[in-house]
């Protein structure tokens, strides 16, 4: 029969293994082994494999004239995501919860012979008060919308975006994404979104920064 100190060692033992292991999982999964793609009027865009999934996630990098207020007031004003996101038919704002956090909806125009797609998006915004950074995570949840005939719903996306202040009105911004677009889709047009839509999306973003509607934006939650 083991002692009180023996059965204490070998729990401990047991926990440590089990630490090690969570630990192990954790590192791999923040991994990603991202090869560059294309780098095109300073936007760099790289790829990585993604465990069990044919679609590859994608990874765009980029230095903007802007500052963080700036920034996060575009990407949290959804209704206006068709005027500079790539395929972009339609969004809509579903819930505001307060100025960080917010549901849309959007539709995705596709062209034939594929169907559209449309997903519905949960946005939240962080900052670290120390370094500054601004975090924006954007995942597709299920509900709010029901399923439309002819259009294939997603419900497997995970996009973020980090945005670094780099100077006076000066940004490095990091945005990845991973989306599963359900149904089949032949591969020349995933080739399509994974090298022009990147392209697409930030060139637009670089106009859209100099309309009048965000050139002094101040934001409560973002201190730039």
């Amino acid at each position: 029969m083991k002692t009180a100190a023996q059965i204490i060692h070998s729990m401990n033992k047991v926990f440590f293994i089990f630490l090690l292991l969570v630990l192990k999982m954790n590192s791999a999964s923040g991994q990603n082994n991202w090869k560059l793609s294309t780098e095109k009027e300073g936007i760099k865009i790289y790829t990585s494999m993604v465990a069990d999934s044919k679609v590859k996630a994608i990874k765009v990098e980029c230095d903007l004239n802007a500052t963080p207020s700036q920034l996060v007031a575009i990407i949290m004003d959804v209704n206006t995501a068709p005027d500079w996101v790539y395929h972009v038919k339609s969004a809509k704002l579903i819930k505001q919860i307060s100025p960080a956090e917010l549901y849309y909806y959007s539709e995705v125009n596709l062209p034939w012979p594929a169907a559209n797609r449309d997903f519905v998006a949960h946005l939240t915004v962080s900052q670290n008060p120390d370094t500054k950074v601004v975090t924006i995570d954007g995942p597709a949840v299920p509900g709010f919308v029901p399923v439309k005939k002819g259009i294939v719903r997603i419900d497997n996306s995970i996009g973020k975006w980090i945005i670094t202040p780099a100077g006076p009105d000066q940004l490095h911004v990091e945005y990845s994404i991973h989306v599963d677009p359900g149904g089949t889709l032949p591969a020349w047009l995933v080739n399509l979104f994974a090298t022009d839509a990147p392209l697409q999306i930030f060139r637009s973003l670089k106009t859209q920064l100099q309309k009048s509607a965000y050139k002094n934006t101040t934001l409560a939650f973002v201190a730039n």
